[in-house]
This record gives structure tokens, sequence and C-alpha cells, in this order.
């Protein structure tokens, strides 16, 4: 965050001020956020309206500048939010085998298993044994000749690996129980060629 060139006193705290050393920042953050420009500019419009309603709410002026892009965050949120479709709900919901089962987390697999091969192969070795072939912690552990506490510690780093690169390459959109509802690739390593 770009720090202000200049304060603003108790008496000068007028709405013009702020929009004459803050809109352009602003505006920018929100265009870095938000692809459509005339979005961007009616959001900037709500974050002046929301700074002008709460105003008198400022007690420290020397946390104007982060008071003011917080605002903005907030304002960005609440777009996203309400750009979620909604819909009706029928009177019985539909059990969880009643949707289909292709899914993010299917179209997903592909690249997981790219990602696997990646590992160093000790890891590769761990989480392919536990997660694929089936085999306990405790049986992995007897078949590389390593403890317990070891084969746990491997699996898990080879997890955090996996879970890393996903992050690195995609946005993920989550559901209440953790699982994979969308996502958005932020490269082309999820994209199975």
């Amino acid at each position: 965050m770009k720090q202000s060139t200049f304060l603003i006193s108790r008496a000068d705290l007028r709405l013009e001020t702020i929009w004459d050393q803050y809109s352009a920042q602003l505006l920018a953050f929100i265009r870095s956020r938000v692809a459509d420009e005339c979005e961007a500019e009616d959001l900037l419009q709500e974050v002046f309206l929301r700074i002008h309603l709460n105003l008198c709410c400022l007690q420290d002026l020397s946390k104007l500048e982060s008071w003011v892009y917080q605002i903005t965050r907030n304002a960005i949120i609440d777009y996203y939010r309400s750009r979620r479709d909604t819909f009706e709900l029928r009177e019985t919901l539909p059990a969880e085998s009643d949707f289909d089962e292709e899914d993010a987390e299917s179209e997903l697999a592909p690249s997981l298993k790219e990602l696997i091969n990646e590992l160093p192969a000790a890891y590769r070795e761990a989480l392919i044994l536990t997660e694929y072939q089936g085999l306990s912690q405790k049986e992995l552990a007897q078949r590389v000749g390593i403890s317990l506490p070891g084969a746990k510690s491997r699996v898990q780093r080879a997890r955090q690996m996996i879970r890393d690169m996903l992050l690195n390459c995609c946005h993920f959109e989550l559901d209440r129980r953790g699982r994979i509802i969308d996502y958005h690739e932020l490269c082309c390593c999820c994209n199975p060629t």
C-alpha cells in the first residue's frame, strides 16, 4: 500500500479532500480486483458513499489510509457476494447422491497426477502408497523402513506440497465441508491437454 504524501488535519477532513488524495489510487486498487471498468467505477462511488456515511466514526486520523482501504476491500467483497447465483429452494431438498457426480474435483484429477509426479521420490512414493494403494501409514513405515512418525510426517508433507502447488496455480471455492465446488485457473497447469 502506498503511503500518503500528506496528512489531513481534523479541520480539513472533508470528503472532497479524501477524494482528491485517494480516488485515483483506490480506482487502480479496485480495477486490479474487478475486471469490468464500469463496475470498478461504480464500486469507487460506493466506497466514497460509505466513507461519507462513516467519516464521523473515524477516531484516529493517522489511520485514515488504512481505514479507507478497509472500506474498499469490504466493498469489493460485498460486490462479489452479491454476484453469487441465487436460486429458490424446493420444499424438499435432494440428497447429496442426487447431485451430478461430474464436479470440480473430477476435473482436477488428471492434473493432480501430474503434480504428484513432480514431488521428490520419497514423498511421491508415500502419497501413492497411502492415498492410491490403500496402505496405512503404519504399513508404509514398515515397507520403506522408517519410523511411524517419519511415515506420518512424509505423507503430511507430500499432501502439503500438493496443496501448495494447487494453490499457486488455482483459486478454489469450497463448500462448507471443505470440498472443492469450483476453481479458477491462475496458470495452465490445471488444464489437462
